[in-house]
């Protein structure tokens, strides 16, 4: 069915290409622009032309940052022995919000895929050894922090056998387990299996 505005639909068929936005929601959002005032849209607008053209990379542990050295990279405080090994940025953010955890992050970029033809050279993992290498910063432990799929499980697999040579080095993995709040009739087994191989002293 065609629109009774071009404009509009070619605003819909970008906004449709979002993750998570069907035709539907696109067309909601685009006619909410629409409702607001020009000053508002185009704070959007440049704030989005920001995002693609300032936003970059931090060189030591990939990140998404405004610059380079990252603020968590930079940040004197922050312990230098630990390394947070992640599959993305996003994984960052969620651990950062907890303030769990006060060492410093590796962003791999994504995990080893061999389905999607993705293999250890396609993500950071040789940036990875090059800082275990690297004197300066001084690791004594690599805390997997990986999804607990099968690509995650093989990327953590694959990192732990290129660690196992470094004496010096602790490889730890985050502990999966059952959800805080739920009851165990609801959990699958493989989780509960988890739960029970991940348990800790009282």
């Amino acid at each position: 069915m065609k629109g009774t505005s071009e404009i509009l639909e070619q605003a819909i068929e970008q906004l449709a290409k979002l993750p998570g936005t069907g035709r539907k929601s696109a067309r909601r959002i685009a006619l909410y622009l629409l409702k607001q005032n020009e000053e508002s849209v185009v704070t959007l607008a440049d704030a989005l032309v920001a995002l693609k053209q300032s936003i970059t990379r931090c060189e030591a542990c990939g990140v998404i940052s405004d610059g380079d050295p990252c603020s968590i990279c930079s940040d004197i405080k922050r312990e230098t022995g630990q390394i947070c090994v992640v599959e993305e940025s996003q994984d960052v953010f969620l651990i950062e919000k907890t303030n769990e955890f006060r060492g410093r992050y590796h962003v791999l970029g994504g995990v080893i895929s061999p389905l999607d033809n993705i293999g250890p050279d396609d993500v950071r993992i040789k940036q990875l050894m090059q800082r275990v290498n690297d004197p300066e910063e001084s690791v004594d432990e690599v805390i997997l922090a990986l999804n607990p799929d099968s690509e995650g499980e093989a990327t953590a697999y694959y990192i732990n056998k290129l660690l196992n040579p470094f004496d010096n080095i602790t490889v730890t993995r985050i502990a999966y387990g059952i959800p805080m709040g739920t009851e165990l009739e609801f959990i699958d087994e493989a989780t509960l299996s988890r739960a029970f191989a991940s348990r800790n002293t009282f």
